[in-house]
C-alpha cells in the first residue's frame, strides 16, 4: 500500500495516515475481514459522490439532482446481477451486518425463531449472539459442527428445523473452512417452510471467481460484504429472488437506514467490474493456494487445523444427504419431532428465556389458533413481515 497520497491540511491526521500506511506495509495481517482496496476503489471513495445525498431508489428519490446518482446505482446493480445471476440486487446497505438486519426485518417478527450456526462453532454475531440484535430481538436456535470431524451436523439442522419451524434458516460462517451443502439446506428449508438466508460474506468473492459453488440458485436471500475477499469498499450487498424484492427493499430503506453512501456505491460498481476479470480470479486462486500452504505448514509443525485441513468440502454432507434422499430412510417428520422432544429441551428452553415476542407463543414458537389451541401453521400463513405490517406503511411522504 503506498504512503498517504496528498495532504488533508491537518498535520496530525496526515501523520497518522502515513503511520497507518507504513504499519500495513510492514506487518503481515491475517484478518478475514480486511483486504487492500484497489486504486480504482480508493479513487471512487474519494470522488464527488461522497457529498451526494440520494435517499430513496433510482427514479424515486427524496431529493433533487440525483440523475447521475441514479445512473451510477443502476450500473452497480447491473454489474452485480451479471456477476451472480440474482433476480434482486440491492447495493445500498452500509455494511454486512446491516444486510442481515434487513433480511430479519423482511421475513420475521421480534420473537420469531431463527436457526443458524452457533458462534463458537464458526458462526457470526448477527446469527443469534445475545450481544447482538439477532439474539435480543429474535429467538435464536443453533446447530453445531460434529465433535468427531468438525463438519456441519446436517442431521441436527433438519431436526431443529422441523421441531421449531424457524422463520429463517441461516447458512454462513466467519470461521468455518468448509462449503455448505446448499441443495440439502434448500430441501430442509422447503420442508420446514422457512426462508433460507446464506450469509456469504467470506465466500462471495470465491463464488465470483468460480472457485466455490454459488448459493444464489438455492437461497431465498444471499448477503455479503464488499470489503473482504472483494478488495472493495466497506459495505454490504443483498441478492435475492425477484419475488422478495419489495420486502427486501423496504427493509433496507427506510426501515434500517436512510440515504446510501453514493461514493461507496461507486466503489462497489468498480469492485464488481474488477471481480469479473481474469486478474481477480487469479488473485482469489492465489489466496486459496496460500491458505492451503499455510494449513500444511502448520500441520507439519504439529498444529491441528480445525475441520481437517483442506479435504473435500462436500464430505460433511454425504451421509445425511443419502439418508435424507431416501437411500436409508430419514423417518417421518413426526418421528423427527419426537426425537427432538426427547433430546432437545435445552435448545427449546431458549424460547422461555428470551422474554420477547408474542406473550401467547408456546415453547415451540407456535401462536394460538382460532379455537384457542396452538396452531403450528399460523406463522407460515401469517406471511407478513416487520416491514409489511409495521409503521413503515404510513410513511408515504418524503421526510
Amino acid at each position: 500500500m503506498p504512503p498517504g497520497t496528498g495532504s488533508t491540511g491537518d498535520p496530525r491526521v496526515d501523520a497518522l495516515i502515513d503511520r497507518e500506511s507504513t504499519r500495513r506495509r510492514s506487518w503481515l495481517q491475517l484478518l478475514a475481514s480486511e483486504t487492500e482496496p484497489t486504486p480504482g476503489v480508493r479513487a471512487a471513495m474519494a470522488s464527488a459522490f461522497d457529498a451526494k445525498y440520494a435517499e430513496g431508489r433510482p427514479g424515486s428519490r427524496y431529493h433533487g439532482g440525483c440523475e447521475v446518482a441514479d445512473e451510477l446505482e443502476e450500473l452497480a446493480i447491473g454489474r452485480a446481477r451479471d456477476l451472480f445471476g440474482a433476480g434482486h440486487v440491492d447495493v445500498q446497505p452500509l455494511s454486512g451486518s446491516a444486510t442481515n438486519l434487513a433480511v430479519y426485518a423482511a421475513f420475521a417478527q421480534p420473537g420469531d425463531p431463527v436457526l443458524a450456526l452457533r458462534l463458537e462453532h464458526g458462526g457470526h454475531q448477527t446469527h443469534g449472539s445475545r450481544a447482538n440484535f439477532s439474539g435480543r430481538w429474535f429467538s435464536p436456535l443453533h446447530y453445531e459442527v460434529r465433535r468427531e470431524d468438525e463438519y456441519i451436523d446436517y442431521d441436527q439442522v433438519r431436526e431443529l428445523a422441523l421441531v421449531h419451524r424457524p422463520r429463517i434458516l441461516v447458512a454462513g460462517a466467519t470461521s468455518y473452512s468448509r462449503s455448505f451443502d446448499y441443495p440439502l439446506l434448500r430441501a430442509i428449508a422447503d420442508e420446514a417452510e422457512c426462508i433460507l438466508l446464506v450469509d456469504a460474506a467470506h465466500l462471495a468473492g470465491h463464488v465470483a471467481a468460480g472457485l466455490l459453488p454459488s448459493p444464489v440458485p438455492y437461497a431465498d436471500v444471499v448477503t455479503f460484504s464488499t470489503n473482504k475477499v472483494f478488495r472493495g469498499p466497506r459495505g454490504g450487498v443483498i441478492l435475492g429472488r425477484a419475488e422478495h424484492s419489495d420486502a427486501l427493499l423496504k427493509a433496507v430503506h427506510p426501515f434500517v437506514q436512510g440515504g446510501p453512501s453514493m461514493h461507496a456505491i461507486a466503489a462497489k460498481a468498480v469492485t464488481f467490474h474488477d471481480a469479473g476479470t481474469a486478474d481477480f480470479a487469479s488473485y482469489v486462486r492465489a489466496t486459496a493456494d496460500n491458505a492451503r500452504r499455510l494449513a500444511d505448514a502448520l500441520t507439519e509443525r504439529g498444529l491441528r487445523v480445525v475441520s481437517g485441513g483442506h479435504r473435500h468440502p462436500s464430505r460433511g454432507g454425504r451421509r445425511v444427504r443419502a439418508r435424507y434422499l431416501g437411500v436409508r430412510g430419514a423417518g417421518s417428520a413426526q418421528q423427527v419431532r419426537d426425537r427432538g422432544r426427547q433430546s432437545g429441551p435445552a435448545v427449546r428452553r431458549t424460547f422461555r428465556l428470551r422474554g420477547i415476542g408474542h406473550p401467547d407463543r408456546d415453547p415451540r414458537g407456535h401462536l394460538p389458533g382460532p379455537d384457542g389451541g396452538h396452531d403450528p401453521g399460523r406463522r407460515r400463513r401469517d406471511a407478513g413481515s416487520a416491514v409489511d405490517r409495521g409503521p413503515l406503511d404510513a410513511r408515504s411522504d418524503p421526510p
